[in-house]
């Protein structure tokens, strides 16, 4: 039987990645904390306080600025700050709901910012988190397929390279794709597996050092011929999930 090895969230999306021991999930829900914000870029075709979701090319992330991938992130769910931290940037600590907040986390996002590209320029909170899927996802990934990805690239990869949320371990190399338009039981939570997850440059990325390492879109191409890892669900009966809880097909 497949269990859960680890859980993570991204409070600020493509700005650091966080790892939590369990989590409660809700009906047509993100994860709690995950992707709450999103910082829009100078090119955006947004404007401050929007609310609705919003397609991915609008915000700053590690597609366009390998650098990001480097951050890390700790919640303080009480206080509802966010601290992140990277290499080579001094530690920041903010509840982006607050203007003044939001504008030192800018000044700071734009210290990693690539100039050659639409800078950073002002926070959003969805109403609700800004997944790169036009529904309320959770990425579920295979450390079987990590495994697998990591012997061609001839190096361990990171898992935080996928910016994944559920991690599966006990399954068969790409099983996940097998779930497809299944219903799968995880902790206490059941999820309809909807689409298999495109991927990005942003995975090239070594998350210790933000500097772009592997060619994992070439290596799944040559391997598997695709580029997809992992698999997006969406939360159809709530309830909480924790590492160790069994995963399984029940749909």
């Amino acid at each position: 039987m497949a269990r859960v090895s680890h859980l993570w969230r991204h409070p600020i999306k493509g700005h650091g990645v966080e790892a939590v021991g369990e989590t409660v999930l809700s009906p047509s829900e993100t994860m709690p904390w995950d992707r709450v914000w999103a910082i829009a870029h100078e090119g955006a075709r947004i404007t401050p306080g929007a609310t609705g979701w919003m397609p991915c090319a609008n915000f700053a992330r590690g597609a366009k600025n390998p650098e990001l991938m480097a951050i890390r992130a700790r919640t303080d769910e009480t206080a509802g700050t966010v601290t992140l931290t990277h290499p080579r940037m001094p530690d920041l600590t903010v509840n982006p709901d607050l203007p003044e907040d939001a504008a030192r986390l800018v000044d700071w996002a734009r210290g990693l910012a690539d100039r050659r590209r639409a800078l950073p320029a002002f926070v959003v909170r969805p109403s609700r988190g800004m997944t790169d899927s036009g529904f309320p996802s959770i990425a579920v990934l295979n450390r079987a397929s990590l495994a697998a990805l990591s012997e061609r690239a001839g190096q361990s990869l990171a898992m935080e390279r996928f910016r994944g949320n559920i991690w599966l371990e006990g399954l068969e190399p790409w099983a996940e794709f097998d779930l497809v338009g299944r219903e799968v039981r995880i902790g206490e939570a059941v999820l309809l597996i909807r689409e298999r997850i495109g991927r990005c440059r942003a995975t090239s990325a070594n998350p210790e050092t933000g500097v772009l390492d592997v060619d994992t879109l070439g290596l799944l191409d040559e391997g598997w011929r695709h580029t997809d890892f992992g698999v997006y669900g969406e939360v159809i009966s709530g309830g909480r999930v924790a590492v160790g809880d069994a995963a399984e097909a029940v749909g």
